[in-house]
């Protein structure tokens, strides 16, 4: 029997939350250091999985199948394709940097109490999370995807109301009372989200009798399957609902400005750059692959709602006058742009998604987290309350500098590929969209370089006259993403070489070719 390698990529971040939940109150060093060795091996681990993936080799590979739930054809079933291992690999990759991030963000104030554990509390939180998220980019049982897909917002929840951001204009009691209002909001939007998705995985298994993505795949290619168009349509909107409140979509979105705003920086990474990315990947992997013709069906009202959050979040963003809500925003806009290219169904448009995946993962964090960095000195997250950073801090000011860049999609660095082939992809089939879409960019510009204009240029203002540059430990979670922003800028081969023949099979299950460009004959 082969090692279980997805498995223990899992298990290894699983049993860290729990040895870092144990250790005793007085070490919380001690906890902090276990959280991010455990990370670093997960991330080895990862590194492994990515080296064994053959991009040529068949669909689903390092896979691991057991019996787990016999009378209800429920089993342990886990895959990876080049969609699930590049994303597996980006969680890997981001934890180690959200706990070095967020290394003093739950250390205890001086209560006298010994037996509160803050600090382990947050960082096992972390390793929580990234266990429950990588397994759901492995999962081939659908039944499986969801007790993940739902798990993961527990310690998420916690880690909104619990550990809150410190920099509030209102004072700790209002700023408590916001957490938890937007602990509470991510969580409710969420189970609905997964309940009607229950029903739909319930619905599923009365059509096909087993919850196997693979053999159900399998059996509609075939023709052993066959579910009548109202069934596809119903069980395709119960499971795309539940994503499309992850991803998030408008107008199922308002959870997420609300989350980033009060969670920590690095929590806020955790939320956006990690796990709405289930959310897309899975429209990928379960909508289109077990209800093709219903996904079709579907497409002009998604494309629609797509644009919509494009323009919106890009608007809103605008006239934003906190750091993480204009963030928040900016997000919103960029899943848009990831669910436009899924639906597309050209192949340009779906490898451009999977890659907007991997380098909005990138980005957004290292703007997000530098952001928090910046908060975190001044104790505000409020824009006008900031002025000449770039002067007193030009480290903190050029990282933030890149980031925005980085956002608002330029040349050379890494989201401007992937925007571009979400364009070029929608473009082919849908040009119209294509044209609206491309409003979103111009928006991009607005609102990333107005924030860097009235942050970091121009006098500086008495409360940040004294403030501190980038610490070593800062630089260590920020130089690596801008380093990977400009390499995946410059070259990004590697990903998509991974990414390219998992999008042909999915266009392969949806029966779509790319259209073919029209050529004058030649006179």
């Amino acid at each position: 029997m082969s090692f279980p390698l997805l498995t223990a990529t899992a298990a290894l971040p699983a049993l860290g939350a729990v040895a870092t939940a144990a250790v005793p109150a007085a070490r919380r060093v001690a906890a902090k250091w276990l959280a991010l060795l455990v990370s670093l091996a997960t991330l080895v681990l990862a590194a492994v999985v990515l080296v064994r993936f053959d991009p040529g080799g068949s669909r689903y590979q390092l896979t691991e199948s057991h019996a787990w739930i016999k009378d209800f054809g429920v089993r342990y079933e886990l895959g990876v394709d080049g969609i699930g291992v590049a994303l597996v690999a980006l969680t890997a990759l981001l934890i180690p940097f959200v706990i070095l991030a967020g290394w003093h963000d739950a250390d205890p104030q001086e209560t006298g109490n010994t037996r509160w554990r803050p600090t382990q509390g947050f960082f096992a939180l972390i390793l929580a999370v990234e266990a429950m998220v990588i397994i759901s980019f492995e999962a081939t049982d659908v039944f499986l995807f969801y007790i993940f897909f739902e798990a993961m917002l527990i310690p998420m929840y916690f880690l909104i109301g619990g550990f809150g951001d410190k920099a509030h204009e209102h004072g700790d009691e209002v700023a408590a009372t916001q957490r938890s209002y937007a602990a509470v909001k991510f969580l409710l939007y969420n189970l609905v989200g997964g309940l009607i998705m229950l029903a739909a995985v319930i619905g599923l298994y009365v059509v096909a009798g087993n919850f196997s993505l693979q053999e159900i795949v399998q059996a509609r290619a075939n023709g052993s399957l066959h579910m009548a168009t109202s069934t596809e349509r119903w069980l395709f909107l119960g499971f795309f609902f539940a994503f499309a409140v992850k991803a998030p979509l408008w107008p199922l979105h308002t959870w997420l400005p609300n989350a980033m705003g009060e969670a920590t920086a690095p929590v806020a990474v955790l939320i956006t750059a990690v796990v709405d990315k289930v959310g897309t990947f899975a429209m990928l992997r379960f909508c289109l692959q077990l209800f093709p013709e219903a996904s079709k069906w579907a497409t002009p009202a998604i494309l629609v709602l797509a644009l919509i959050s494009i323009v919106y979040g890009a608007l809103v963003a605008v006239g934003q006058r906190d750091i993480k809500r204009l963030v928040a925003y900016a997000s919103i806009s960029h899943f848009g742009f990831i669910i436009l290219g899924i639906f597309a169904m050209t192949s340009q448009g779906q490898s451009g998604a999977t890659l907007y995946m991997v380098n909005h993962g990138i980005s957004t964090a290292a703007l997000m987290l530098v952001a928090g960095f910046l908060i975190s000195r001044r104790g505000s997250r409020l824009i006008a309350d900031y002025g000449g950073v770039q002067k007193v801090a030009p480290v903190l000011a050029g990282t933030f500098l890149v980031g925005s860049l980085a956002t608002l999609s330029l040349p050379g660095l890494a989201p401007f590929v992937s925007e571009f082939l979400v364009l070029v992809g929608t473009f082919t089939r849908y040009p119209v969209v294509g044209i609206v879409a491309t409003f979103g960019i111009v928006l991009a510009a607005l609102y990333t370089l107005v924030l860097y204009q009235r942050t970091m240029t121009g006098p500086v203002k008495a409360e940040v006259s004294e403030m501190p540059d980038l610490r070593v430990r800062e630089l260590l979670v920020v130089a690596p993403l801008i380093a990977l922003l400009i390499f995946l800028g410059v070259y990004p081969k590697p990903v998509t070489d991974i990414v390219n023949p998992a999008v042909q099979q999915t266009m392969s299950d949806v029966h779509k070719k790319d259209p073919q460009p029209e050529v004058e004959a030649a006179k």
